[in-house]
């Protein structure tokens, strides 16, 4: 049973991810193809202004990002690039209590620190009888911003340990997990959302590589403890941003 399609979409932002993924859009050869849109040239001039701060902040830009991020079939999941709009429906998720903020932020899909450019993907298992689902977001900074995130993210999990409320949600049991050997810096911990009398606890593990901020999200209904996403995905995709 594939949970990813019987998850109701107000559970958790990063659920709504899962459901609503999309694969990237692409343009095919031939005479009709059409003239870009208004829309895509405005999200080029974007790209671009990006392009430049990344540069000016040294660190990994738009595209370069992009290229770096997977995309397909790997280790047991599939990955699928995430419709933009449905990606930014969790950038303003503002926890009631300022200390819970990072936790917040990254439970919309984001860091509390604005990035200078975002690539997200839901991982859907290849077996049906994995039954662990997710999503992944990587975040280009500033090396000394990617730094910064890490340190008020275990700030805000020794300050939050009751959990927040964000968008009618509420989150509780905030567990800081044993910190993982990946990347130059990573740690982990476990969250639980709560909707309509229903507990779904979701493992998160967020990695720094220079100023590439990792976050690997993961919900399992059979079981619980085995909802982080496995290491062997989150090494592959370290290896990507080599």
């Amino acid at each position: 049973m594939r949970f990813r399609r019987v998850l109701p979409a107000v559970t958790v932002l990063p659920a709504l991810l899962l459901i609503s993924a999309c694969s990237g859009d692409s343009d095919g050869p031939g005479e009709n193809k059409a003239k870009a849109s208004p829309t895509a040239k405005a999200t080029s001039s974007e790209e671009a202004k990006k392009a430049v701060e990344a540069k000016r902040i040294g660190a990994m830009g738009p595209q370069a990002l992009k290229k770096a991020t997977i995309s397909g079939k790997s280790k047991g999941f599939e990955f699928k690039k995430v419709a933009a709009a449905d990606a930014e429906a969790g950038r303003d998720m503002k926890a009631d209590k300022v200390e819970c903020q990072p936790i917040a932020s990254l439970a919309g899909g984001y860091t509390h620190i604005e990035a200078v450019s975002v690539e997200h993907r839901s991982l859907d298992p290849v077996e049906a009888k994995n039954a662990t689902v997710g999503s992944m977001w990587l975040a280009s900074h500033s090396k000394k911003n990617a730094k910064r995130v890490m340190t008020d993210l275990r700030t805000s999990l020794k300050k939050c340990p009751d959990g927040f409320k964000t968008l009618g949600l509420v989150y509780k049991d905030v567990q800081q997990l044993k910190d993982l050997p990946f990347g130059e810096d990573a740690l982990s911990y476990r969250i639980t959302n709560v909707v309509a009398k229903q507990t779904v606890p979701m493992t998160y593990t967020v990695v720094r590589k220079g100023g590439v901020i990792a976050t690997f999200y993961g919900l399992n209904m059979l079981k619980p403890k085995d909802s982080a996403i496995p290491a062997s995905v989150v090494e592959e995709q370290l290896k990507q941003l080599s």
